[in-house]
């Protein structure tokens, strides 16, 4: 079968009837144009911040290296299978995985490559004119005429003027047309705030990215607590727990001290339903700034955090410590001071535990239960009934042994491992648990010592943050806020306007409106310049158009619920 060929234009190779389209290469430098147009779409940049949310839940699911170096080492030792494969995927180092990162970097790159073009192209637009004004203004979503009357002094020419100078009353940013021909026109358009907010919303979020990446770079935060009377520094040998940034040093430690000096706790003693609940903290804390600066005693409060040194110390948990001194059974006192304890209830009834590592012939452990209101139950047992210390108590069981202090491996200081020791005091026991109340001094069956219950301090919990782009965040947001109400809210428009005038001396005006999306608000504007219109040549709205607007003004009515008014009203 003989092959049909097409003839081409001159200078074109002939292309045989039926064969394929073959589409042009895109090459090296094409491939490259179409990634990035691809990487800065919006689309792409929404799906991104999605796959940041989903990337951060493993943070919340797993312990993180960063914060929790010994609950990793646990879970890696409780699941010698999974742990290993969970930890080169980098599940317990989320925040510094190289797979975090890439999504971070490449949603700062999306946005910025969505941003600066569409700033560019509204800059333009709004230093170009208004478009043209269309064939057939009928066409458009509003439309609408005004006849003014002949002999009253308006001809084509003025009444084009006088709607452009009633446009721009309103806003709108006008452009007068063709004024020397028979057809004169006005191009209006408003609601350029609706892309600037836009534009100012991803700005924003580009400047909360930055900040937090910065603050995660060379900010830092750390847990302290603090016993009344005891002093913390800022260095890193002072704090309980330790989080870098990427970038920390030593060196970036701003130089202070804080001296907890009196924790004050107000409970509720006036109403039956809330009695005993806490209502109020307040840390008196003595700080000073820099090596010489000068003390200044300041309050510390829930939800209130302290400023000094660049850094923010929160107050997040608070405490009793009771202070007791352990006697070994060489005559010799090997703890002595208050002892950090956990509150488990409302009536802070606080668990206890309290090593004594240099205890001679062996080392002793301790492991119980503080009462800030101790009372007796009927089977015997103490419970505590008030968070305040009005009788209180030290319930303790003593062991012996060995702490597992000597074989270098990490322990919890508020656990007790009892696997290597001899318990020698308990409630199971002939020797009986150890009941102390403040002042007293129980003797260890054995010759192994004593311990004392010498009183109480109360003790709180800091969390100690240097975050140096913090107010850049709150900006940041902020304006991110406000340029997503100006999104939502405003709209773009447009109105044309076009006169003529008739033979018989009546200038015939007619106008419409277009909205830039969608805008459920179009058909009042168009209410508002119909009116301006008529009332600016004192034309009468003839009865249809009464009708209509009485029409939408009793449709709103209804939808507010308004009560239309009477002439008796």
């Amino acid at each position: 079968m003989k092959e049909t060929v097409v003839k081409e234009p001159q200078g074109k190779a002939p292309k045989a009837e039926g064969s394929e389209v073959v589409l042009p290469q895109l090459g090296f430098f094409g491939m490259i144009r179409w990634a990035w147009r691809q990487l800065t779409s919006m689309r792409t940049a929404l799906f991104l911040l999605l796959m940041l949310a989903v990337a951060a839940v493993p943070g919340s699911l797993f312990p993180q290296r960063s914060s929790a170096p010994s609950e990793v080492t646990q879970y890696l030792k409780d699941n010698p299978g999974s742990g290993p494969v969970m930890d080169w995927f980098k599940l317990f180092d989320v925040y510094s995985s190289p797979w975090f990162a890439a999504i971070y970097l490449l949603l700062f790159t999306s946005l910025i490559g969505c941003v600066f073009p569409r700033a560019k192209i509204h800059w333009k637009a709004m230093r170009s004119a208004p478009p043209r004004t269309p064939k057939r203004l009928s066409r458009l979503a509003e439309y609408g005429t005004v006849t003014v009357p002949a002999g009253s002094g308006v001809d084509a020419s003025v009444a084009v003027k006088d709607a452009a100078a009633i446009l721009k009353s309103r806003g709108y940013r006008v452009d007068v047309r063709d004024l020397e021909t028979e057809r004169p026109s006005v191009g209006a358009e408003i609601g350029f705030l609706k892309e600037v907010g836009n534009l100012v919303f991803h700005t924003a979020m580009i400047g909360v990215l930055a900040a937090v990446a910065f603050s995660g770079l060379f900010g830092y935060s750390g847990q302290r607590v603090l016993v009344e009377g005891e002093t913390f520094v800022n260095t890193l040998s002072s704090y309980d727990t330790f989080t870098p940034g990427a970038n920390f040093g030593d060196t970036k430690l701003s130089p202070y001290s804080a001296t907890l000096d009196k924790l004050a706790v107000k409970y509720d003693r006036s109403t039956v339903a809330h009695y005993g609940q806490p209502l109020d903290f307040n840390a008196t804390v003595t700080v000073k700034d820099g090596v010489d600066g000068k003390a200044e005693t300041r309050t510390l409060k829930v939800n209130d955090p302290l400023s000094v040194g660049g850094t923010n110390l929160y107050l997040v948990g608070n405490g009793y410590a009771p202070v007791v001194t352990i006697t070994d059974g060489e005559g010799k006192v090997t703890f002595q001071g208050p002892v950090i304890t956990i509150p488990t209830d409302g009536a802070y009834t606080s668990l206890v535990v309290i090593k004594a590592p240099d205890a001679k012939p062996k080392q002793l452990g301790f492991v119980g239960f503080f009462l800030p209101t101790a009372m007796v139950g009927d089977d015997g047992v103490s419970y505590g009934s008030d968070p305040d210390p009005m009788n209180p108590q030290l319930n303790l069981n003593a062991y012996t042994g060995d702490l597992g202090l000597d074989n270098g491996v990490p322990r919890n200081v508020y656990t007790l491992d009892t696997s290597k020791m001899t318990e020698i005091n308990s409630r199971n026991l002939d020797a009986g648990g150890i009941v102390l109340a403040p002042g007293q001094t129980a003797k260890l069956p054995d010759n192994n010592g004593s311990i004392s219950f010498d009183g109480i301090k109360r003790f709180a919990a800091l969390d100690i943050r240097h975050d140096p782009a913090q107010v850049y965040v709150l900006v940041f947001a902020v304006l991110a806020l406000l340029g997503l109400i100006g999104s939502l809210f405003l709209n773009r428009r447009r109105v044309w306007v076009r006169t003529g005038n008739h033979p018989d001396g009546r200038t015939m005006v007619e106008f419409g409106l277009l909205a830039r999306g969608e805008d459920h608000r179009l058909a009042g504007e168009y209410e508002a310049i119909n009116k301006a219109l008529h009332s600016k040549w004192l034309v009468p709205m003839d009865d249809a158009e009464q009708n209509d607007e009485q029409t939408s003004q009793t449709t709103a009515d209804s939808a507010s619920g308004a009560t239309p008014a009477t002439k008796d009203q």
